[in-house]
C-alpha cells in the first residue's frame, strides 16, 4: 500500500499560501485520526501534518471545525438550517468556543449550484453582507467531486468596474493508485489553503446530503 504520509510533525506556517509565492500542494486524506471517526486529515509536501477535520461516524454533521494540526479552529462550515436551498455558512474560528457576546464573524455563505442541465458549476461562495465590499472575491467551483478533479475560481470586480476571474485552487488524483479518498489538493499563490481546505469539506457535505 502506497504511504499516504511519513510523519505527522506540526507545519502550520508551511501551507501557509499567503508566506510563498508559489503553488502549494497538500495531500489530503479522507480519514480522521480518531479511532472510528469520520473526517480529514492533510499534509503538506514534506508530509508535516497542517489540517484536521474530526468528527464521530454517524451522518453527516450540521457543523464541522477545520483545525490547525494543534487543534485550533480556523474555520467553521455550518449548515443552514430551514433554507428553500442547499446552503452553507463559513465563520472564521469555531463558533462553539466563541462566547455568546462576541460571536465568531460569518465569511462566506455557499450555495450547492442547481441545474436542469449537465454542468460543470458545483457550488458558488458569497461573500457574507456583514462583511461584503466591491473589491471582495466570490468563487465558483467547477468540475466533479467524486472524480476528484475540480477547480476553484475567483470572479472579482477591479476599481474601474472590470471582471476578473482566475484560478485559485484545484483538486486531482494522486499520482500512485492510492484510491478516491486520498487526493492532492493545489492552492495558488495568493488564496488561503485553510480556505481551499473549506471548499473541499463543503464539497463532502453537499455530495453526503
Amino acid at each position: 500500500m502506497t504511504k499516504v504520509h511519513p510523519n505527522v510533525a506540526s507545519s502550520a506556517a508551511a501551507a501557509r499560501g499567503e508566506e510563498k509565492r508559489e503553488a502549494v500542494s497538500l495531500t489530503v486524506w479522507r480519514r480522521s485520526l480518531l479511532f472510528n471517526g469520520k473526517g480529514f486529515t492533510v499534509f503538506d509536501c514534506k508530509g508535516n501534518l497542517v489540517y484536521r477535520v474530526e468528527t464521530y461516524a454517524g451522518g453527516s454533521p450540521r457543523e464541522v471545525v477545520l483545525m490547525d494540526a494543534d487543534g485550533h479552529g480556523l474555520l467553521t462550515i455550518r449548515r443552514k438550517k430551514l433554507s428553500f436551498s442547499d446552503e452553507w455558512l463559513i465563520y472564521d474560528g469555531d463558533t462553539a468556543a466563541s462566547p455568546s457576546t462576541s460571536p465568531a464573524p460569518k465569511r462566506f455563505t455557499a450555495r450547492r449550484h442547481v441545474s436542469l442541465r449537465p454542468t460543470r458549476s458545483l457550488a458558488h461562495l458569497s461573500p457574507a453582507r456583514a462583511t461584503s465590499r466591491r473589491d471582495e472575491s466570490r468563487y465558483d467551483v467547477e468540475g466533479t467531486y467524486t472524480g476528484r478533479c475540480l477547480d476553484v475560481f475567483a470572479s472579482s470586480v477591479s476599481g474601474g468596474g472590470e471582471q476578473r476571474r482566475r484560478r485559485v485552487a484545484a483538486v486531482c488524483q494522486k499520482e500512485a493508485a492510492v484510491g478516491p479518498d486520498v487526493f492532492r489538493l493545489v492552492v495558488e499563490p495568493g488564496f488561503d489553503p485553510a480556505l481551499a481546505m473549506a471548499v473541499v469539506i463543503l464539497l463532502d457535505q453537499m455530495h453526503a446530503s
